[in-house]
């Protein structure tokens, strides 16, 4: 029996609802992904579908929306790989820039300070949650286990470099370090997926390695990435921050590995030293992403509306925000599509190579860690007002001022912690209830 044709026009309402249900960061939008296309219409099988979560997590940048790209591109090439990944993107995009606007706006009315105040505290358990998810799909052995340990310590006492991290995890699980458990889990169907049999049908031509086609695809990609980096700098000049923001945002899409747990905390120090925004307001953006479908990293995109929109130059505040925002998003996920559409046919290739395999599941362990620091981060941000750094030789050890403590942050967090782990909640109500508790602790107890 012939396979049942599945076009980019059947496809893409699946990828929007699948970009209007991705809330929670990376963990929930994967599991989202993997119930509509593994378990409910069987699209891609799982073995697949964690080959290809592993490549993408070893990518710079999410590994959620480049996962589905990888998935979209492998169902329809390049076409479906636009749609899966932009449709993923484009929900929480247009929400965060509403919202960043009306943020940038109102952000000094009592009302929307407290409501935010409750958000950013109750966010410690959705991140909390997200290092329990993660752990249950990543660390299936001790050595799994020590990895991601080792992985939060160098990151969070010793600033060790998220992409040396990345590299020695590699190296350790190709050299054979027991990370993979011995079977994945199952899906609960044992029909081959769609794309198995279009590939078995030799449907899917696309998906073999062919050179000239990926240097093609590497120019036309590399240029529009630098496209609009090079008309600001000819229109608004070098120094101007809307030219800064996309080198500066270009630069965090190569170096910033392990998806948006890896880049916030990097991204916030340097936004904040660079004067664009406080450390307060970038707690407000994770707070506004983690409330809107779509990658979390799209907090970058408010970082980008309000660098902008607070040092306008010439323009309107509010141009000069939507301009920000614009060549953010941009510049964060062009390249994404660069890595899926030029990598993907030899990463396909290769994905009966143990040895890459073994690799790539130790990459995944590792950024375990890396989530378990960004929720350290959070966590001393959110409950005390100032925290400061003590460098004792190698160690490099946050240091909280005790006095600053915040105890309204703490029962929101506690109301937050009880909603997610005993009672099950979803994200929405969990954060709608830390707003409302938030803002009436902020403004019943203003001080």
């Amino acid at each position: 029996m012939p396979t049942p044709t599945l076009t980019v026009k059947d496809a893409w309402p699946v990828w929007l609802r699948i970009g209007l249900l991705s809330f929670g960061g990376p963990a929930a939008q994967i599991a989202v992904m993997h119930r509509e296309l593994v378990e409910q219409r069987r699209w891609i099988s799982e073995e697949r579908f964690l080959h290809a979560l592993n490549f993408c997590t070893l990518l710079p940048g999410p590994e959620a929306q480049q996962l589905a790209t990888y998935i979209g591109w492998l169902l329809h090439g390049t076409r479906g790989g636009l749609v899966a990944g932009g449709l993923f993107v484009l929900p929480g995009a247009l929400v965060m820039w509403g919202l960043s606007a009306l943020w940038a706006v109102f952000h000094s009315v009592p009302l929307v300070d407290a409501l935010f105040f409750g958000l950013k505290a109750g966010l410690l358990a959705v991140v909390l949650e997200a290092v329990v998810r993660v752990g249950k799909r990543a660390l299936q052995t001790r050595a799994a286990v020590a990895l991601a340990m080792s992985a939060f310590v160098a990151l969070s006492l010793f600033a060790v470099p998220f992409p040396a991290v990345v590299g020695v995890s590699a190296v350790l699980g190709a050299l054979g370090l027991p990370v993979r458990g011995a079977t994945a889990r199952a899906s609960g169907n044992t029909q081959p997926s769609l794309i198995d049999r279009l590939l078995a049908e030799g449907a899917l031509p696309h998906t073999t390695p062919n050179l000239r086609r990926a240097l093609g695809l590497a120019v036309t990609w590399l240029g529009l990435w630098a496209l609009p980096v090079v008309a600001l700098w000819w229109w608004r000049g070098a120094d101007d921050v809307l030219t800064r923001e996309g080198i500066f945002f270009s630069e965090a899409a190569v170096v910033t590995f392990g998806g948006a747990y890896a880049v916030l905390a990097w991204v916030a120090h340097q936004v904040v030293s660079f004067g664009w925004l406080t450390a307060p307001q970038m707690l407000d953006g994770l707070g506004l992403a983690e409330s809107t479908p779509g990658p979390l990293i799209l907090v970058l995109e408010f970082a980008g509306f309000g660098a902008a929109f607070f040092h306008p130059g010439s323009l309107s505040p509010l141009l000069a925000g939507t301009l920000g925002a614009a060549v953010t998003l941009w510049v964060t996920f062009t390249p994404c599509f660069l890595w899926i559409f030029v990598l993907a046919p030899w990463v396909e290739a290769l994905r009966s190579n143990q040895r890459l395999a073994a690799a790539l599941a130790a990459i995944t362990a590792s950024v375990v860690g890396v989530i378990a620091n960004l929720t350290l981060f959070f966590a001393l941000h959110v409950v005390f007002a100032k925290v400061g750094v003590v460098e004792f030789g190698p160690l490099s050890l946050p240091a909280p001022e005790w006095g600053t403590v915040e105890w309204r942050a703490l029962v929101v967090a506690a109301l937050a912690f009880a909603l997610v782990f005993p009672f099950n909640q979803g994200l929405g109500r969990t954060l709608v209830a830390c707003a409302v508790l938030g803002a009436g602790l902020k403004l019943g107890f203003a001080g």
